[in-house]
């Protein structure tokens, strides 16, 4: 009975990690000109691949703070690396001068935040926080 118990548990957890995945959503500012963004241009840009928005305007990433359950659920779903693979990624192109990892803020408020004042700026958060002075471009 015990293993069962373990088990349902178990069960519950996985799909309220996936329930808080299906949540999270890619935002830019309210005056960006940038309309829908696919799964693989969004990782592009978070991974340093590519510094532009399509049309060529710049794109500015912003991630939430190492460890944050929406920061998690993003990159395992967009970019497709773990917490410990995205640091190890970032290091070594910090290392070889290839490139930078994008700024880190502390939670979801200070992300749609920044990305609402500046149109160049991409960021992600709960779908349930998004509003009028931000555009989601990606709903995964």
């Amino acid at each position: 009975m015990k293993n069962m118990q373990t088990f349902l548990f178990a069960i519950l957890l996985s799909l309220g990690a996936g329930m808080a995945q299906a949540d999270v959503v890619v935002i830019v500012s309210a005056k960006s000109a940038v309309g829908e963004l696919s799964k693989a241009q969004v990782a592009d840009i978070f991974l340093g691949k590519s510094a532009t928005f399509p049309g060529g305007v710049q794109a500015v990433p912003v991630d939430q703070a190492e460890g944050s359950s929406q920061r998690d659920a993003f990159h395992g779903h967009i970019t497709g690396k773990s917490g410990a693979q995205l640091k190890s990624y970032w290091s070594k192109l910090v290392f070889s001068g290839k490139g930078t990892p994008p700024k880190e803020l502390p939670n979801a408020a200070e992300v749609k935040k920044l990305v609402a004042a500046n149109p160049n700026m991409i960021g992600y958060i709960d779908k349930g926080d998004a509003d009028g002075s931000v555009k989601v471009v990606l709903a995964p």
